[in-house]
């Protein structure tokens, strides 16, 4: 049966690798066949335009970004040439807003012409936002619907016969075939059934702000509460988030065309959240959010392939072979208090992130107060099921071939997994690191450090597995949730951050 399940993996895995290869070559000979027909035209109209420009005042800057636009990282990524200073990444600039993104700043320093100054430049980020989610990306030939078709019919199976995922990828894959079926308009405004379902709340952060409050109510913060150091693993696998930020330099390099705001949505595919990742791309690149978010729900399903080998790369025999003391009962008033003690805090420290993390603290605190147990219960079954099912076909409905069928689609799933993969190594070496000032029967098992991505409780249940297939009487499940529900709040700080430097750019 073993062997049967891991060949069974390594199809899926051939079956998707090579749906990738395919998207990418689709989207290079695109790419290459509109270079032949319109090159010459653009390099005339450019170098017009740099005449006229030398003739005025030398058009030194304009000569450097045509001598970029072959390749480099110095080329001008289409759709940022009028962008200014306020967009590099400079670190004491990074510190400045994150500073004036706090709640002390914001209530108690900043001034009125501040304020209405931040209110302008958010208005006007979110039309440009409206603006890019309504970009029109032409039509596709039938025969790339077709295939995208059939990515549909692939992602139903690895849901519906492999298991991965099913409450998530049957109804995205089933949104990928409806989309993808010409003629039958369910995408097209204003009466398309998946077109509605996506412009009602996955265009916007209404569905993710829904899904986080049903997965407070699932989320039992005590692990977390009783070995409170758990939360540095947490953090150390966001190092695979801000990692990313690199991977996307590189990408541009060799001539795809990111720009930074869209680079900060997809780094938060290394966190392993969907919801997270659909509400970062909302904010800032609604124009990758199909394929941000099915790369992160694909690795939040593929946890179980992608993580195993990671671990024991990383680790000894011996070191997974630790056992580790049962964390403590945690009592009702500490599991009452630390959602609201969290929410406090994020207002104070971190107003961006006080979306996910307030609506993760509701739900928390509605599970832990004990007082209305119906809303408790509505929220962690039906409510959910619900918005998880509206959600997953709305993102199925982004899945077009001429949204997914890009070089800058293929790069997206590449960097997603690496991010992924580094989130998953960083989580595991922060464990070695702790080891080494904690004393011999204090010792943690380093593969719950593999849990500090946010997968809840797919990553806390494979290191649990790992762990029992060198040992089966070591039980670290309990342990390992405590870095995994960190893992959730360490990403929504992470989008925080990203929304604070960024978002009213």
């Amino acid at each position: 049966m073993t062997v049967s399940r891991k060949e069974n993996n390594k199809k899926i895995a051939l079956i998707i690798v090579a749906i990738m290869a395919a998207a990418g070559f689709m989207g290079v000979m695109q790419t290459a066949f509109a270079q032949n027909s319109g090159e010459q035209t653009s390099v005339n109209a450019v170098s017009e335009e740099v005449s006229e420009e030398k003739a005025v005042s030398g058009g030194e800057e304009i000569v450097r970004a045509i001598v970029g636009i072959e390749k480099g990282i110095d080329r001008v990524i289409d759709g940022t040439e009028n962008w200014g200073e306020e967009h590099n990444i400079n670190p004491v600039q990074f510190l400045k807003n994150i500073g004036k993104s706090t709640g002390f700043y914001k209530m108690f320093l900043q001034s009125k012409e501040e304020a209405e100054a931040e209110a302008l430049a958010k208005e006007e980020a979110e039309k440009a936002a409206s603006k890019a989610n309504n970009t029109d990306w032409g039509t596709a030939p039938g025969w790339q619907s077709f295939i995208m078709m059939a990515v549909g019919f692939l992602i139903v199976y690895l849901g519906a016969a492999k298991g991965f995922e099913p409450l998530l990828l049957i109804p995205i894959g089933f949104g990928t075939i409806l989309i993808n079926a010409v003629g039958a308009g369910m995408g097209n405004l204003p009466d398309g059934m998946l077109a509605i379902i996506y412009k009602a709340g996955v265009g916007n952060e209404f569905f993710p702000m829904l899904i986080f409050m049903g997965i407070g109510a699932m989320t039992d913060f005590g692990p977390l509460i009783a070995n409170p150091k758990t939360a540095l693993l947490g953090g150390a696998a966001q190092f695979g988030v801000f990692f990313t930020l690199f991977g996307v330099a590189v990408m541009n390099i060799f001539g795809l065309n990111y720009n930074i705001l869209q680079a900060c949505a997809i780094a938060i595919i290394g966190g392993a959240d969907g919801p997270t990742s659909i509400y970062v791309s909302g904010k800032l690149a609604p124009e990758l959010m199909a394929v941000i978010a099915v790369a992160a729900y694909s690795y939040m399903a593929l946890v179980p392939m992608i993580q195993p080998p990671i671990m024991k790369l990383l680790t000894t025999k011996k070191q997974r072979m630790i056992h580790m003391d049962n964390p403590r009962e945690v009592g009702k008033v500490e599991k009452t208090l630390f959602p609201l003690v969290l929410l406090v805090l994020t207002i104070l420290l971190l107003p961006p992130a006080a979306p996910l993390i307030g609506m993760l603290a509701f739900g928390n605190f509605v599970k832990n107060c004990g007082c209305v147990e119906r809303l408790s219960k509505t929220m962690e079954n039906e409510l959910m099921n619900i918005v998880s099912i509206l959600l997953s076909l709305g993102v199925g409905s982004q899945m077009t071939p001429e949204k997914i069928i890009r070089g800058e689609s293929l790069g997206i799933i590449v960097l997603g997994l690496v991010a992924f993969a580094v989130a998953t190594a960083g989580g595991i070496l922060m464990a070695h690191f702790m080891n080494l000032f904690l004393p011999k029967n204090k010792k943690i098992n380093p593969l719950i450090g593999s849990a500090g991505v946010s997968a809840v409780p797919m990553a806390a249940r494979v290191a649990h597995k790992v762990a029992q297939s060198e040992d089966p009487s070591n039980f670290i499940l309990m342990n390992a949730m405590g870095p995994n529900v960190a893992g959730v709040i360490g990403t929504a700080i992470a989008a925080g951050v990203f929304i604070a430097t960024y978002g009213g750019l």
